[in-house]
This record gives structure tokens, C-alpha cells and sequence, in this order.
């Protein structure tokens, strides 16, 4: 029997709907829900919205095939579904605590599993399907993994890696040798209905993230039955979600963003997860759907942005209500030129796989270009200079003391099979950021990648935003490189756009186009056109790998860079 829906869940969920575009109020009034026990699949899912008559027979979920067929499945189906799913998994050795890998597209037994997962208490730990054989061998034992979903295409990477014959392996489909198929769930052997073995704490540990590794080997992040539900009704607040909404969220499964917007926040509002099936990314197609499936919320990672305004936006009507973007800062060129052609301002938004969403720009409140917003309700910030005294620019912090620490905030790192618990005064982000007077706060930098040239700290977040208002930068990526004299300037790398040589007019006309707009101390004095940068597999920039290179090659100069004291007419 499903336990009760937590009154305080509800409650807080219900005063961030009333208050949405009420951003004084909501930050005063709201309070995190504190239960002793809880778990979202069954207290909030099949609790209150695969039961309440508003809500049952309403989407949850809509998978969507632009060649024209469409997947739709309602919130009473995805409880049954899941239920059954959970019945399976347990057949199949699954238990409490236990560490299930899950390697799926976006495909229905995804939700099913997830689902399915908290409902037993096991640990989920998602992945995407770009993933390596030796990614995989890595997730396998320092997330000591005892259990995988997949599917069949995917089966394949596992072969052979260390300690798989010990893991039980379950794919979707028909069941293929030493694989159980995911199949036999919904074959009639397993109850729509079920009864967990004991009630689920708020604090067991739920998700476990490996970071996206932008500056370092993976990090493993594990996240509570509290911090990810019921923090993310911060996200829900900051992407404007209401019920019945039908919400698109561009990501892939595996990343922290996806379990953001493509489940908890949208489902705790009640709204429908809308899923666009591309094998490759199409921006006409995809603004073919918008126009054509009434998706009332977006939010999409600027990448998708710049690649969505190449595009003549104006010629597709849509019926958007709300548009919003995380991952990285967006540039402000992006957002001016939605606004031109929709009516419509992208918001910006900020968090971390270690927490929900903790800073943006909620419905109708006063936005600045180029800031990620304000302190979301339930999250409260200080910023720290290097000495640890509070700043108007600093590193983005969290105050942990008493009725302070967030919901939203992880268990802690695992290191070792340990946990590295997030106690102390504050949490720290690793991002610095600035602070007007009016509390909004605007991105620098990942505290790893601002530099000093000449004494003076330079954001390479701000170089680049720069760069890319020019017509020939597709993309670039600022990082320090060696000077005798500064001991380090600014160096760009810099992907050109269709059209565009690298050559040196192409340089020249870029930096002319930075003195423009840089100050002396902040201007990019050496530029290197390359085809491609380094990146994760979730596509943000490994600034650490240019950095080591260009630390490595010292004063040899690239095969294609210029510097700016070549072009002795701009001085």
C-alpha cells in the first residue's frame, strides 16, 4: 500500500505555484519540506498524481517522433508500468541499497525504471549511451555496480569488461543470452500494484551522478530521497512550470539536467515530459514540433540556442510560454535576438550536478542580459574572496549552518567506496561569480578556469561571450598562455563559421573587433583557429586540456595562430 502523500511535500509545492511570478514573496515564505521518511515514487507519483481524478488520466509522458507516430502514456499508466517494473527487478535480485547502472536512451522503460528504482530504495546510477567500454568499466567499479539496465544496442560495450559476469544484467525487449529481458515485466506475470518492504528514509542515498569532468576525473556525486525531489521544486519554480504544462527539455539522459527537467520538476508540478526523438539534432525539425504540438515550456542548453537562431525563427508560431537554458551561461546576443523574433526572453539559470537549480531569472521578474538571475527560493548564497571574507565577486557559496543548508544539496562525494560528507560553514561551488546591488548575480567564471594576465583576474567566460558576437566565431574558448613579460595573456582558440578562412584578415578583423569592446588588460593577444575543441561527453569545454597544452608548448606558437602584435595598424 502506497504510503500517504507528504502533507509539507504538498504544501510547499503548492506555495511556489501560487507565488510564481511573485519572487519577494516566494523567497520569504518558502520552506523547505523536512520529512523523516519519504519517497517521491510512491508518496507524490502514485501518492496524489496517478490517483487524483485531475491528474490520472493526464500525460506524463509524450515521446515524439517527427517522422509523425507519437508514444503517449498517462500518469495512472506510468504507475502500473512502474509497479510492475519494480515487481521485475525485485525477481530479479534487486534490493535496498543496491546499485543499478542504467544506460537508456530516451525511451518509456527509462521513466519506468527510475521510477521503479526508488521505489525498491535501490541507487540509481544514470548514463548516457555515449559512453565507452572503458567509461563503462570505470562506472562498474568505483560506483561498485550490481545490477544494468540497458538496452540491446549497448549490450555489446560490456563484453568482457572486469567483474561484469558478477552484475546482474537486464536489458529492454526479449531477453538475449546472460541478459534478462525487461520485456517479461509487462508479460502478465508481474502485479500492477506494490508493496515496498519497509518506508524509505529521506536521507537514503538515491542517485549517484559521475560530474561531467571538466576540470578532473569524474566525481561521484550521491544525491538523497529528499535532495533531488523535493530540491527540485526549486527547478520547477525558476522553469515556470504549472500544471498540465507540456514541458520539452533538451538533454540526454545520464546528466543531472535531465533528472532536473525531464522528471522531477515537471512532475511535481503535475505537467506532462515532452521528448523530441531525433537520432541527430535538427533545428528546422525541431521548431517544426514546437509550432505543431502545443509545448508550452522549453528549456534547452545554449548550444541548441546558437544552433535554434541560426535559423529564421520568425517564420515558426508557437505556443511557448516559458523559455529557459542552463548548462553554461548563455550569451547575451542569443537572448536579445528570441526576444526579437518571439516575443519571448530566454532565462537563465544556474546549478550543479551536486545541487538542484539554485540561481535564475523566475517568470516575471526583472532580468539583466548576462546575469544567471538571483538566489532561487530555499537556496541562499555568499560570495568568498580567496581569503574566505565575503565579496561583491567571489566564489559562489552555500551557508550550511542550521535551518540554512538547502535541500537541494547532495549527501556528499564518494571517494573509495567512502563518503565525503558536505558539512562545515559552507558548501563551495567552484564558480565565482558578481553581485550587483540589487542581488543578481552574474557568472565569471569556474573558480579553475579565471586567470591572471598582468596582476589583473581574467574571466574567460567574458573574452568568449565577445568573441562570438563576431560574424566568423562559431565557437572559442579562452585559456592563460605563457608570457615572459605578463606571465600570461589571453589566448583564444577559435572554430570559424561556414564561410570564414582561417587566415590573417580573418585575425586581424577579430581583433579589431575585440579592442573594440575589451579594455587593454582584458584583450585577447594571441588567437589559434582549430576544427574542433576538447569537450566531455556532455559538450562543455575542457578548458584544463587547452590549458596544459599551451603550458606544454610554451612559446612555440600553434600551427594556425596569430598574435595581435602582427597586425601593427591596430595599435
Amino acid at each position: 500500500m502506497a504510503i500517504d502523500p507528504s502533507p509539507s511535500f504538498a504544501e510547499a509545492r503548492d506555495f511556489l505555484l501560487r507565488h510564481r511570478t511573485d519572487y519577494d514573496t516566494a523567497v520569504a515564505g518558502f520552506r523547505w519540506p523536512r520529512p523523516a521518511q519519504f519517497n517521491w515514487a510512491l508518496d507524490w507519483f502514485d501518492g496524489v498524481l496517478a490517483t487524483a481524478p485531475d491528474s490520472r488520466d493526464r500525460a506524463a509522458l509524450r515521446i515524439h517522433d517527427p517522422e509523425g507516430s507519437e508514444i503517449s502514456v498517462s500518469f495512472g499508466q506510468m504507475a502500473a508500468a512502474s509497479n510492475r517494473v519494480a515487481n521485475f527487478l525485485r525477481a530479479q535480485g534487486v534490493r535496498r541499497g543496491e546499485r543499478i547502472l542504467l544506460l537508456l536512451g530516451n525511451v518509456v522503460p527509462l521513466w519506468e525504471c527510475m521510477l521503479a528504482a526508488i521505489k525498491l530504495g535501490a541507487v540509481i546510477i544514470p548514463a548516457t549511451t555515449l559512453l565507452t567500454p572503458e567509461d563503462l568499466a570505470d562506472r562498474l567499479a568505483r560506483g561498485r555496480v550490481r545490477h544494468i539496465v540497458t538496452d540491446p544496442a549497448q549490450v555489446e560495450k560490456f563484453a568482457g569488461l572486469p567483474g561484469i559476469e558478477a552484475v546482474g544484467k537486464i536489458v529492454t525487449g526479449a531477453a538475449v543470452p546472460g541478459w534478462a529481458g525487461l520485456a517479461a515485466a509487462h508479460g502478465g506475470d508481474y502485479a500492477d500494484t506494490f508493496a515496498p518492504g519497509e518506508a524509505t528514509a529521506a536521507t537514503d542515498p538515491m542517485l549517484l551522478y559521475f560530474t561531467s569532468g571538466t576540470t578532473a576525473k569524474p566525481k561521484l556525486v550521491v544525491h538523497s530521497h529528499q535532495s533531488y525531489p523535493l530540491g527540485a521544486l526549486s527547478t520547477m519554480y525558476w522553469l515556470g512550470l504549472q500544471p498540465g504544462d507540456l514541458h520539452l527539455n533538451i538533454s540526454s539522459p545520464g546528466w543531472a539536467k535531465h533528472a532536473w527537467s525531464s522528471f522531477f520538476a515537471p512532475w511535481n508540478a503535475g505537467a506532462t515530459v515532452f521528448i523530441v526523438s531525433q537520432a541527430r539534432f535538427n533545428a528546422a525539425q525541431l521548431l517544426d514540433v514546437l509550432a505543431t504540438t502545443g509545448v508550452t515550456t522549453l528549456c534547452a542548453p545554449p548550444t541548441v540556442w546558437r544552433m535554434l537562431i541560426q535559423q529564421d525563427m520568425g517564420r515558426w508560431r508557437t505556443g511557448l510560454r516559458e523559455l529557459c537554458s542552463a548548462g553554461e551561461p548563455l550569451n547575451p546576443e542569443v537572448i536579445e535576438h528570441v526576444e526579437r523574433v518571439w516575443g519571448l526572453t530566454i532565462r537563465d539559470g544556474y546549478g550543479q550536478t551536486e545541487t538542484t537549480a539554485q540561481i535564475g531569472n523566475p517568470p516575471g521578474q526583472k532580468l539583466k542580459l548576462g546575469s544567471m538571475g538571483r538566489s532561487l527560493p530555499g537556496y541562499g548564497h555568499v560570495l568568498l574572496d580567496p581569503d574566505g571574507a565575503v565579496a561583491a565577486e567571489g566564489e559562489v557559496c552555500l551557508p550550511l549552518s542550521g535551518a540554512g543548508r538547502p535541500a537541494g544539496l547532495m549527501l556528499g562525494y564518494e571517494v573509495e567506496g567512502r563518503m565525503t560528507a558536505t558539512d562545515g560553514e559552507v558548501y563551495r561551488t567552484g564558480d565565482v561569480a558578481e553581485r550587483d546591488a540589487e542581488g543578481y548575480l552574474t557568472f565569471v567564471g569556474r573558480a579553475d578556469d579565471v586567470f591572471k594576465a598582468s596582476d589583473y583576474r581574467i574571466s574567460p567566460f567574458e573574452l568568449e561571450s565577445i568573441l562570438i558576437e563576431h560574424e566568423a566565431v562559431a565557437e572559442a574558448a579562452v585559456v592563460p598562455s605563457p608570457d615572459p613579460l605578463r606571465l600570461a595573456v589571453p589566448k583564444a582558440f577559435v572554430i570559424l563559421a561556414a564561410g570564414h578562412a582561417p587566415d590573417g584578415a580573418t585575425a586581424r578583423a577579430i581583433f579589431a573587433h575585440l579592442r573594440g569592446r575589451l579594455a587593454p588588460y582584458k584583450r585577447v593577444r594571441r588567437l589559434e583557429f582549430v576544427e574542433d575543441l576538447p569537450k566531455t561527453i556532455s559538450g562543455k569545454i575542457r578548458r584544463v586540456d587547452l590549458r596544459r597544452a599551451e603550458e606544454k608548448r610554451g612559446d612555440e606558437p600553434g600551427p594556425r595562430e596569430f598574435a595581435e602584435h602582427m597586425f601593427p595598424d591596430l595599435a
